[in-house]
């Protein structure tokens, strides 16, 4: 493992050639990312890999606040790069950082065409908001908090009216191909409930991973089930150069109802004057930053995190600075407010944090080439050294569609010539092992547990020793159960990961390294050989945490 930048072909990666009639390119997720890319890449044959209905399992979906980009009188996108680069925590690539912002506003753009309804003003201006660390308004939002749903919505309807995309729902990829140096396809899953109950081997002339983040390994989260982060342990199998996991930011604000995944209370509410307040009514995040509720994420999360180890609730306060009109210009909080029997508009929003956003992940370059032949990846599942130690807000689903787009141009580019239309069908290889989901069930709370109480907001060298053994020990018991044993190597990757870097630095926070060194301002490569560097410790101590709580 290396903090820097020669690390086993994190700089230098792959090349690719077309191979023609190898079979479709094949995405992996369909979320905004995968299907963004799918749509660049018309009218060349695409198949999308969606593990459950269009719209049903992605991140994208749920994201409240809306997407940042430079569109906005007075701003500039040097200033969105600026700001990307100052929350960052001294690690972003700041070349990515420009590409983003400057692409930004072309692909707002690109959106506008496949029907997303952005708030405009009378005048057709864009109603922006402005987050945490941005100098701007500059988030594009639908209806106030509906810019997740509202952005999937028109991608989804775009996707099905186009004839070189196909997507196949209810699959799940259990493991790349790989042959001869390159990724060659991709082998699925389909459950029995749906008809399968056997694998599937699809061949490819390109995979693109876009299968969102982590947020499954984890027992408080505003991610979908679906978010278990195994892509990024397929990828390390067949030799992938993984990136900055130990960068795992946790949103200040879920809403603390006993509701998995947590519904989230976006950022945007502090943007428009909420506040956060403990028990005893006392604003307490001015004690810690002069920017109070708009410090970055990782301050917030952290202050949130102490008020409830010491046992003080938190809560979020709309009554004043939203009030009435709540409804109207937050209806998925609403939504969630409602479904968890709280009425912001009278009543405090009890929260706590929640792991959210995933900086790490499989290394990419800025055409979103990994360092295999013939994989690339997208969206939260890659690092493109974009977030750095501390994602920007709303800066996610920008880097989705940037990517998106670059991911297609490349492929693009190596596949001039290629028949159109669907030239493979998938095919049944084996018979998956039997999975007792009862078992399932337990090990995954027992890792989500692990992740929450060692892994989590805070973490220490005697924790991290601890749950990389933990880890270990459910590794050996879960060895026929593909789905699990991908979760936890991807969960052993964030930890060693999180061991190895001795200081705190944005998401990442060490109780026994407290400061940030200089010294390590630079980001993580890692492959899966590093996992064994280092013995964690012999006898770890019992386990205490209940799987939806986060204080005591």
């Amino acid at each position: 493992m290396v903090l820097g930048t020669e690390k086993k072909g994190a700089t230098s990666f792959a090349a690719f050639e077309a191979q023609p009639g190898s079979g479709d390119i094949v995405i992996i997720g369909a979320g905004l990312a995968g299907l963004f890319t799918a749509l660049k890449l018309a009218p060349l044959p695409v198949t999308v890999i969606a593990a459950a209905p269009l719209g049903e399992g992605a991140s994208s979906m749920w994201a409240q606040g809306g997407i940042a980009a430079a569109v906005g009188e007075g701003d500039s996108t040097d200033k969105h790069a600026a700001d990307t680069i100052e929350a960052g925590g001294g690690i972003v690539d700041t070349a990515v950082a420009k590409i983003v912002a400057h692409e930004g506003p072309d692909r707002i753009r690109d959106l506008l065409t496949y029907g997303v309804p952005f708030d405009r003003d009378l005048e057709g201006h864009y109603i922006l908001s402005k987050e945490a660390a941005h100098s701007e308004k500059r988030v594009v939002r639908v209806s106030g908090d509906r810019a997740g749903a509202a952005i999937m919505q028109a991608l989804i309807a775009a996707v099905r009216a186009t004839p070189s995309i196909r997507v196949l729902e209810g699959y799940e990829a259990d493991d790349l191909i790989s042959s001869n140096g390159r990724v060659e396809g991709v082998r699925l899953i389909r459950a029995e409930p749906l008809g399968g109950g056997s694998f599937v081997f699809v061949p490819a002339s390109a995979v693109v991973l876009a299968t969102g983040g982590v947020g499954a390994l984890f027992a408080l989260t505003t991610n979908p089930s679906y978010a278990k982060g195994e892509a990024i342990a397929m990828a390390a199998r067949a030799g992938a150069v993984i990136a900055d996991p130990e960068f795992v930011q946790f949103h200040p604000t879920a809403i603390d109802a006993g509701i998995d995944p947590a519904p989230l209370a976006t950022e945007a509410l502090r943007g428009e004057g909420a506040i956060l307040v403990n028990s005893d009514g006392h604003r307490f995040m001015l004690d810690i930053d002069p920017r109070g509720e708009l410090a970055p994420r990782d301050i917030v999360a952290r202050t949130v995190h102490n008020e409830l180890l010491a046992g003080r609730s938190v809560y979020l306060d709309c009554r004043e600075s939203i009030g009435a009109h709540f409804e109207a210009e937050f209806p998925t909080v609403w939504s969630h407010c409602q479904r968890a029997g709280i009425d912001p508009t009278k009543e405090l929003i009890p929260v706590a944090p929640a792991e959210h956003y995933h900086m790490g992940g499989i290394a990419t370059d800025v055409r979103g080439r990994t360092s295999l032949v013939g994989l690339w990846a997208v969206g939260e599942v890659a690092s493109t050294g974009l977030h750095g130690a501390n994602r920007l807000a709303s800066n996610s689903l920008l880097e989705a569609v940037v990517f998106g787009a670059r991911v297609a141009a490349d492929i693009r580019s190596g596949l001039q010539g290629i028949r159109i239309g669907h030239i493979v069908e998938p095919r049944r290889v084996s018979p998956p092992l039997p999975v007792d989901m009862a078992i399932r069930d337990k090990l995954m709370s027992e890792l989500r547990n692990v992740m929450t109480t060692y892994v989590g907001v805070e973490r220490s060298a005697k924790g991290l020793r601890t749950a990389l053994l933990r880890l270990k020990e459910l590794e050996a018991v879960s060895e026929d159960d593909t789905v699990l044993a991908n979760m936890i190597l991807t969960a052993r990757l964030i930890a060693m990961a999180a061991l190895f870097r001795r200081e705190s630095r944005g998401g990442h926070y060490r109780v026994d390294y407290p400061e940030t060194n200089p010294a390590l301002a630079q980001r993580t490569f890692m492959t899966i050989d590093d996992l064994e560097m280092v013995e964690p410790i012999a006898t770890p101590p019992p386990l205490e945490i209940a799987p939806a709580a986060c204080h005591p």
